[in-house]
């Protein structure tokens, strides 16, 4: 596959842009919502990063697999985490969870420093 998951986050991030300027109560209430379901409670932020990224994995959706792996390398995780998160994902979701496991991959290699 030729997708790039540095262009498709970059991609998003630029057509967004007007988006959230046209739209900002919205999107400062989406913003917030955001913030505080990723804050640090009794999960983790990376457990609840590892979480969101199974359902982008299960809703088939690049940009979120994108956005929340580039999250998830930041964060320090580590390729057994996102292989465990994946196994249950695969289990959950069966073949077409197994087909977008591999692209989380590719985006948690993609995303790696150089």
């Amino acid at each position: 596959m030729s997708k790039s998951f540095k262009t498709i986050t970059q991609d998003i991030g630029k057509a967004l842009t007007p988006f959230r300027k046209q739209v900002e109560a919205p999107m400062a209430g989406f913003d917030a919502m955001a913030k505080a379901a990723m804050a640090e409670g009794v999960l983790s932020a990376l457990d609840k990063e590892l979480i969101a990224t199974a359902i982008a994995v299960a809703t088939r959706c690049d940009g979120c697999i994108g956005f929340h792996v580039r999250t998830l390398v930041r964060m320090g995780a580590t390729r057994e985490q996102i292989n465990e998160m994946l196994a249950v994902t695969v289990y959950m979701g069966g073949g077409p969870s197994l087909m977008y496991a591999a692209e989380v991959l590719r985006a948690f290699d993609e995303f790696q420093p150089v």
